[in-house]
């Protein structure tokens, strides 16, 4: 399983966040923590934003927050909101793979890809806390 740009980028941006507890976080601050170019940066905090796993706030103290709790933030719907989650993508990049079109891996390959997304399906922002003692 391969994630796109944006979403590696999204999961990064919402695992710093999580670890980081100082309240809001500014884009500027994550794009030069993170290493992310600020411009695309914006558009996908925008994007969550939208999808409601943050909020927003302008001005002088502005910046990000989380909209819920991270237990309540899963894996599997962050990836949703960004279109990087297809039932059908074929693992051998011969496009879709259908019940009735498929590859030659698409059966052997049917039950570790259910178990991956049950996994970020049961997987939260939580779940992506570093552990500090």
């Amino acid at each position: 399983m391969k994630l796109k740009a944006t979403s590696q980028y999204a999961l990064q941006i919402l695992a710093h966040m999580s670890n980081d507890k100082d309240g809001q976080h500014t884009a500027k601050n994550l794009s030069e923590s993170l290493n992310i170019p600020y411009k695309y940066l914006t558009r996908i905090m925008t994007n969550l934003a939208k999808d409601g796993f943050i909020c927003s706030t302008r001005g002088k103290y502005g910046g990000f927050v989380f909209a819920k709790p991270l237990e309540d933030i899963k894996i599997y719907d962050v990836l949703a909101s960004l279109n990087d989650v297809n039932e059908d993508v074929c693992l051998m990049g011969e496009g879709l793979c259908s019940k009735e079109e498929h590859c030659v891996l698409h059966d052997a390959w049917s039950k570790p890809k259910q178990l991956i997304d049950e996994m970020l399906k049961n997987s939260s922002l939580k779940d992506l806390q570093k552990i500090k003692s």
